[in-house]
């Protein structure tokens, strides 16, 4: 037992998904449900995509998980009071029972995600149960933690995925036959995505779904540094209690396979034409004079024969970087890890290019890290940086790495869709 009283458990176990009373927006209290949702803390980047959501609706679920005030202490008692201040007014009302939620999404492009969102037992590393791909910053897990503890509360679930056994019977089934009844609630959010949340109370339904996925690991598809900061906060706090658990959406991806985008690097600092002066003899680099879609159709191309970046810039041109030199990339890519994680198009990224060619230091002050591939290219033509697009890695290589307990360079996927923030909360006082 540590000095915060937690105790490690003494057996193995599986994964431990256990219903909570979920706390939900009162639809009578605010203009709309799509307007008071938001999408992951991290997702919400920049100043106007934070103004834009808090415009939205006064109880947009950013002022809790993105508060604005002077310092930390100041935006984390701000979050605080005002989750006690809409709790009080019944904006954010509790579930009369504890359940489990089945949450399904579904875009316009004929996607179809569906989980099902509880409380999972925060396991420790060493039982191999929810494997990160990703490593963490520490001060964004410390201020994560900070926020969860003045507010006691869960904000937004992380994602996380298994491969469930595909049989008729089960949970994919029960997620199936709940989704076909009248949900708890249903928006359609301003990116054209509809959401629908079901609650699942039956003790023989919330059995079976215990059951089966005791057998199964996760992965962590989206929220490394929130899976982080439940860690932190379960061995700061005795056991048994409500931070043994943390709040998170699972994905059966043999059912419902998630989308894999490659997250997109901006160098502020590196003019384009610098970037490909440097890269003279030691990769290959040809001009496309070609629409952003076509580009990306000829990085994908390339990325099949090895790694390919895709550079653009205030030149107006798009620039396919492939074929390294062999020897260059023996010099500075680390030897000690498995060949999946050495010809990682992230890792030859940081390895040979940012730490060897173009020297630039992997910080906010010179790296931005984007999603939106056109926002990327629009920013570096008008900034005068280096845009690099990158191709998506395939969920399996992420899996079979991740098993193997070996994390990829940080933002090396997104995987989507997200769960939007806002459509159920968890507090640890009920």
């Amino acid at each position: 037992m540590n000095s915060a009283g937690h105790s490690k458990a003494t057996a193995p176990r599986g994964l431990e998904l256990t219903p909570f009373r979920g706390l939900r927006y009162d639809p009578d209290r605010v203009g709309s449900l799509a307007a008071v949702t938001s999408p992951p803390y991290d997702v919400v980047v920049r100043p106007d995509g934070l103004h834009h959501l808090q415009s939205a609706d006064p109880y947009n679920i950013v002022r809790l998980i993105l508060p604005e005030a002077g310092t930390p202490a100041e935006r984390n008692a701000q979050a605080a009071e005002t989750l006690r201040r809409w709790r009080a007014e019944g904006v954010l009302t509790p579930d009369p029972e504890p359940g489990l939620y089945v949450y399904e999404q579904r875009d316009g492009d004929g996607l179809v995600q569906r989980g099902v969102i509880g409380t999972l037992r925060v396991s420790e590393p060493e039982e191999r149960l929810v494997l990160p791909h990703e490593d963490v910053m520490p001060h964004i897990v410390a201020d994560r933690a900070d926020l969860m503890r003045a507010t006691s509360a869960n904000l937004e679930p992380l994602l996380l995925t298994y491969r469930g056994d595909g049989s008729a019977a089960g949970t994919a089934d029960l997620i199936e036959r709940t989704a076909g009844r009248p949900p708890l609630l249903a928006t359609t959010t301003e990116d054209g995505v509809h959401h629908g949340l079901w609650s699942v109370t039956d003790p023989a339904d919330l059995a079976m779904i215990r059951g089966e996925l005791s057998a199964h690991q996760a992965l962590i598809a989206d929220g490394h540094h929130r899976w982080a900061t439940y860690r932190r906060l379960r061995a700061e706090h005795p056991s048994p209690g409500p931070w043994d658990h943390g709040l998170v959406l699972l994905v059966d991806t043999a059912r419902y396979p998630l989308r894999v985008r490659a997250i997109h690097r901006l160098l502020h600092d590196l003019p384009v034409a610098k970037a490909l002066k440097a890269l003279d003899g030691s990769f290959r680099v040809r001009r496309l004079d070609v629409p952003l879609p076509r580009a990306m159709d000829a990085l994908a191309e390339a990325a099949e024969q090895g790694n390919a970046f895709l550079l653009t810039g205030d030149d107006g041109a798009f620039h396919l970087v492939d074929r390294p030199d062999p020897a260059l990339l023996d010099r500075t890519v680390p030897a000690d890890r498995p060949e999946a994680w050495r010809t990682l198009d992230a890792t030859v990224l940081h390895a040979t290019l940012l730490d060897h060619v173009w020297r630039v230091p992997d910080d906010p002050a010179h790296i931005a890290y984007i999603h939106d591939t056109a926002a990327t290219v629009d920013k570096a033509r008008r900034d005068g940086g280096t845009a690099v697009l990158m191709h998506p890695v395939h969920e399996d290589v992420v899996r079979d790495l991740a098993r193997q307990g070996v994390t990829m360079p940080r933002k090396s996927t997104s995987f989507g869709p997200k769960p939007a923030s806002g459509l159920v909360l968890r507090v640890l006082d009920l």
